[in-house]
């Protein structure tokens, strides 16, 4: 089960749940695989919904690799997502919400 107060999403893949969450050294390396600019710039898009699959692929194999888990880029490619591309995107989105948002002060 994932933690949403600790920036975690959860992803079906070939039927096996993942707990995603992007750490400082998974956005690094996410930073670096990026070919468009910052992750500023990868929140604008989608923020604005102009995110490409290379966006999405990158973001949950970072989340993937901050959740501890061993699954690589190229195997997540190859993979079943459950709900499909939609249901990647929905998560990605979700995963980058989770980690930015500020938490509400007590």
């Amino acid at each position: 089960m994932v933690n949403p107060h600790a920036g975690e999403a959860e992803l079906l893949v070939n039927g096996t749940p993942y707990a995603l969450k992007l750490t400082l050294g998974a956005l690094a390396d996410l930073e670096a695989a990026l070919e468009e600019g910052t992750l500023v710039d990868l929140v604008q898009r989608f923020e604005q919904g102009r995110f490409s699959a290379r966006d999405v692929l990158a973001l949950l194999a970072a989340g993937l690799q901050g959740g501890g888990h061993d699954l690589s880029r190229e195997d997540l490619a190859a993979a079943t997502v459950t709900g499909g591309p939609m249901q990647a995107a929905r998560v990605a989105a979700e995963l980058l919400v989770r980690s930015f948002a500020v938490p509400d002060s007590p």
